[in-house]
């Protein structure tokens, strides 16, 4: 119950922030009005639904840290844990950016750029707000203050990738008959933006993730490596990663001038297809990786001796 509550939670926040970066960062200001992205209905939904997540998440936490059904809730021991726990209070802080998150929906149409930019401070708070729900949230002292830096900028940059291929898997799957060549002109375009930026996340992730396992794993033996789940987990993690970059590089360097090519001979559709199927296979991935990530919290890292 709970690896599914953080599954969806996770996607919910990620795909917020994503969605919301990537309209800053690949489309021109006109395009945010003209109906390329359309984000009002989006944000509105992803924020409420983030809203009612950390909600049930944190009755389902309480629950579990009681040691009582879920259904036996225990006004008391939430009311405490919310007011005295780190776990708490970032949990209450989450809810406050979900809310500006909720409130700047409606302005995305009047003001394109501010409202965005908005969302998408709210919710990248409301993202960093979710490693204390993690392993970094019980690290202390100075490393614990490393650890979380690292993961939240982990976390930040996935959201930037996963909302990447949220967008263009939206723009791609819209029927034919909306598919405009200036829409499709535009995707392309976005595509070069977002390669230059998926290089960057790619970096990032690198680099946290190695930081980020370091700390949690420190350098144990072969024998705890063969016994931990948690490692187990995390080799499927990596090799997910590894099959999300092969597409990633699939997509930039043959599937995009693919697109561009066949826009110009007026004949898009199927390399919209071959596209779109890359995308959706590298989405499927990404949503793997989060439900493992899920899975993550609730494990200890090795085998306790």
């Amino acid at each position: 119950m709970i690896i599914a509550i953080r599954f969806a939670l996770y996607a919910d926040m990620t795909a917020l922030a994503g969605l919301v970066a990537f309209s800053l960062y690949a489309l021109r200001p006109n395009e945010r009005v003209d109906g390329v992205l359309p984000l009002v209905r989006p944000v509105i939904w992803l924020s409420s639904g983030g809203l009612a997540l950390s909600g049930l998440g944190m009755v389902a936490l309480v629950a579990n840290m009681m040691g009582t059904p879920l259904r036996e809730f225990d006004a008391a021991a939430f009311r405490s844990i919310v007011q005295q726990t780190a776990i708490g209070i970032a949990w209450v802080v989450r809810i406050a950016a979900l809310c500006v998150a909720f409130a700047a929906a409606p302005f995305l149409a009047r003001w394109p750029t501010g409202a965005r930019v908005t969302v998408l401070l709210a919710s990248a708070v409301a993202i960093a707000t979710l490693v204390w729900a993690g392993h970094a949230g019980a690290a202390e002292g100075r490393a614990g203050i490393v650890q979380k830096l690292s993961d939240i900028a982990h976390m930040w940059a996935a959201a930037i990738w996963i909302g990447g291929l949220t967008a263009f898997t939206w723009l791609l799957s819209r029927p034919a008959a909306k598919r405009t060549t200036w829409m499709l002109a535009v995707a392309h375009r976005a595509l070069h933006r977002f390669s230059r930026v998926g290089t960057a996340v790619v970096a990032v992730l690198v680099i946290t993730g190695t930081v980020n396992g370091t700390m949690i794993l420190g350098f144990p033996s072969i024998h705890e490596l063969i016994g931990s789940t948690y490692v187990r987990l995390l080799i499927a993690k990596l090799a997910l990663f590894a099959c999300m970059l092969a597409l990633a590089g699939a997509n930039r360097w043959r599937l995009t001038p693919a697109l561009g090519d066949a826009i110009q001979r007026g004949d898009p559709a199927n390399a919209v297809r071959a596209l779109r199927k890359s995308l959706i296979m590298e989405t499927a991935a990404a949503a793997a990786i989060l439900y493992l990530v899920a899975w993550f919290a609730t494990l200890e890292p090795l085998p306790i001796s």
